[in-house]
């Protein structure tokens, strides 16, 4: 995109903004990790830089669970204009009542692990172990872990319109995004 893509503004707004307003419900803390937290202040949430430099997704996985006060810890990415709470709420949930691990959404594209939740204590040494072990891919480690996958049907009952996992990567996206987030508004 050329830019941080967070930033742009999707309805008059950064991206990033929306993006946590629609989560900030359901969150008792809502955290952003970002390596340029200057850029992120006017947020007025807590800003944290990646524990592990060059880690990528992973890497940014590795440092929300790491600063997050609680237990369970809901990750979304901040190109997600449609990050869903209900879902979240949802697979929160489902985690306590199955007591797994993690609850991340599967579709037809493959898993969704930055729409997901993670049980903190048992999710951080499985990433560390991973990352040492130089296996960066976001979901090497869930072999080490109890997951629990939402399958399609379960995830339709709260995204009907089948938006929630739509990250947007070009300009062209973000005019749609935008044309079908108010067309949802009226």
């Amino acid at each position: 995109m050329g830019q941080d893509k967070a930033l742009m503004p999707f309805l008059g707004r950064p991206l990033i903004q929306r993006v946590a307003e629609r989560l900030a419900p359901i969150a008792d803390e809502l955290i952003v990790t970002t390596n340029h937290p200057d850029a992120y202040r006017f947020l007025g949430r807590p800003l944290f830089p990646d524990l592990q430099p060059g880690g990528g997704a992973l890497g940014g996985l590795f440092t929300a669970l790491s600063v997050a006060r609680y237990p369970l810890v809901a990750v979304v990415a901040c190109d997600m204009p449609f990050a869903n709470p209900d879902l979240l709420a949802f697979a929160r949930d489902l985690m306590i009542e199955t007591r797994v691990d993690v609850v991340i959404p599967s579709t037809v594209h493959g898993l969704e692990p930055l729409h997901a939740v993670y049980r903190r204590d048992s999710c951080l040494p499985a990433i560390r172990a991973a990352m040492q072990a130089e296996q960066w891919k976001v979901i090497s480690w869930f072999p080490q872990v109890r997951v629990h996958q939402l399958e399609p049907e379960e995830i339709g009952r709260f995204d009907p319109d089948g938006l929630t996992f739509w990250n947007l990567n070009t300009p062209q996206e973000f005019k749609q995004a935008e044309r079908r987030a108010r067309d949802l508004a009226t």
